[in-house]
């Protein structure tokens, strides 16, 4: 047994919904809780990138000109 395999057993546990646990082997996915995930990933994405969209700019063009050098 992994390490990781106790953890992410209490995480499908606590994050499937009541009725709605299966055995880890015949689990073959959850395309909606996947669809979820993703669209939550993007809202964050886009709520991240509007307070902090400029900030963010500042430390990519700050960390791109200490890679390159002074003078390019």
């Amino acid at each position: 047994m992994g390490m990781w395999e106790p953890m992410a057993r209490l995480l499908l546990r606590l994050l499937t919904p009541p009725g709605r646990l299966v055995d880890a082997g015949r689990d073959r996915g959850d395309v909606p809780g996947w669809v979820l995930v993703t669209i939550m990933t993007a809202g964050l994405v886009t709520v991240l990138w509007a307070l902090a969209g400029e900030r963010l700019q500042d430390l990519l063009d700050q960390a791109l000109s200490a890679v390159t050098g002074p003078g390019v």
